[in-house]
């Protein structure tokens, strides 16, 4: 899964550990130690699947080389520092049985915080898909931030974003595949395209089989051949109507569908998958995301 270049960021902040004795403080960018025990993870970290097989290798590297890359994390709260950046490198120091890690303290707000944490994780392409999705999710539902905002805030494309977050429309199933790697990006853009049922069907089969994002495609349109024959309609009207449902899915990021018929009335379906959603939908439609 290809990102796009977040600048300097926290390759920045690469630099060897202080001794153990050194003493935590809050001191700008300075590195202190701290006690394994005094930090924990963070709740909303974006990132969820942590593979056990890398958490492994990454626990050796450590016991040979210690943690080159100090984590980030908030100030104490109750005697704990919260993970800002680094949960993986925290779990793996676990598992290596070493006590203390080298970290920076950083004092964000919580939208800040949360944006360091996610554009860490994309820096490192740590990311599953559908975590990636649901970080620029809890973006807009939690910070009220549009799209064009997050792409601006993290470096990325506006069409980017969108394109991520019609994955969240896939079938529970369909997500869980994606996220767990069994399918890929590929695959999932093209079932986004057919109905939640058919989803859960396909994903399926694709996985079991390994079957190629091409092979999907042929299968759908093989299955789509099958279906009742309808009425011949103009393909320029067609077209037309595809090109504004995706334009009104990518501006709302979510699944939408339009039925024309014949008289020239129709109906436009949108879908949302929470109140939430639904709120944020509402929103942007009163007042064009602004």
């Amino acid at each position: 899964m290809a990102k796009k270049g977040l600048g300097k960021g926290l390759n920045a902040l690469i630099s060897a550990p202080e001794p153990e004795a050194a003493q935590p403080q809050v001191s700008g960018e300075s590195i202190v130690t701290l006690k394994l025990m005094d930090v924990e993870p963070n709740s909303n970290q974006p990132r969820k699947v942590f593979e056990d097989e890398a958490l492994a290798e990454l626990a050796e590297s450590i016991k040979e080389h210690g943690v080159i890359s100090p984590i980030i994390v908030a100030p104490p709260v109750n005697g704990y520092y919260k993970i800002i950046a680094g949960e993986r490198r925290w779990r793996a120091s676990k598992l290596a049985g070493v006590k203390t890690i080298p970290a920076i303290i950083k004092d964000y707000d919580s939208l800040k915080l949360y944006e360091v944490s996610l554009i860490e994780n994309l820096q490192r392409r740590d990311l599953n898909p559908v975590e990636e999705a649901m970080g620029y999710r809890k973006l807009m539902d939690d910070f009220n931030l549009t799209q064009e905002k997050i792409a601006e805030r993290l470096s990325k494309s506006r069409s980017s974003i969108a394109n991520s977050l019609r994955l969240l429309s896939l079938s529970q199933t369909a997500l869980d595949l994606l996220a767990h790697e069994k399918i890929s990006t590929g695959h999932a853009k093209v079932l986004v395209a057919v109905d939640s049922k058919l989803q859960t069907k396909l994903a399926k089969e694709a996985a079991e089989k390994s079957l190629s994002v091409r092979e999907l495609e042929t299968m759908i349109k093989q299955l789509s051949k099958k279906e009742k024959p309808k009425a011949k309609q103009d393909l320029n009207l067609k077209f037309a109507f595809e090109e504004i449902e995706k334009r009104i899915a990518d501006s709302l990021a979510t699944k939408v569908k339009i039925a024309n018929s014949k008289n020239g009335k129709g109906k436009i379906t949108i879908d949302y998958y929470s109140t939430e959603d639904l709120e944020r939908i509402t929103n942007l439609l009163s007042n064009n995301g602004k």
